[in-house]
């Protein structure tokens, strides 16, 4: 399986927001949507990704709030992005190893959609449950 086809699934709805959005109104679109990432874009260009670990480690430093901070000022910048042929064997070695929770999916310098650990778990998952009935119906026969 590769990560195109968990996006497949998961279907094609984006959450972006711009580097200039005040971080609280992030974080409500992120509650609203019930999504843990908002993809940082800047004029169509990826420039960071929002998650939830760093709306937490600001309210930390910041004593509960988030005051006049924004998006730009709180997401992480370059974060790990992904291609769609990539296995999603390897794609989630890569996360393990880079404590990696959310990854956008880009062709070029195009936004596909966003791969959480979550999806990339249930995708292996579901893998090895067709393999493992394929081997019990072969073994049976």
């Amino acid at each position: 399986m590769v990560v195109s086809e968990i996006l497949r699934i998961k279907g094609n709805a984006l959450f972006t927001t711009p580097p200039t959005r005040p971080a609280l109104e992030a974080v409500e679109a992120m509650a609203q949507h019930d999504i843990g990432s908002l993809v940082v874009m800047d004029h169509g260009r990826l420039t960071g990704l929002l998650t939830f670990a760093e709306v937490l480690q600001a309210l930390a430093d910041r004593g509960g709030t988030l005051g006049d901070l924004t998006v730009a000022e709180i997401c992480q910048l370059e974060p790990l992005t992904t291609v769609p042929g990539l296995g999603v064997m390897e794609l989630r070695r890569i996360m393990l190893e880079r404590h990696a929770r959310y990854v956008p999916v880009m062709e070029g310098s195009t936004l596909l959609g966003v791969v959480s650990f979550h999806d990339v778990a249930k995708a292996v998952y579901e893998e090895q449950i067709f393999e493992n009935q394929m081997l019990k119906s072969y073994i049976e026969r």
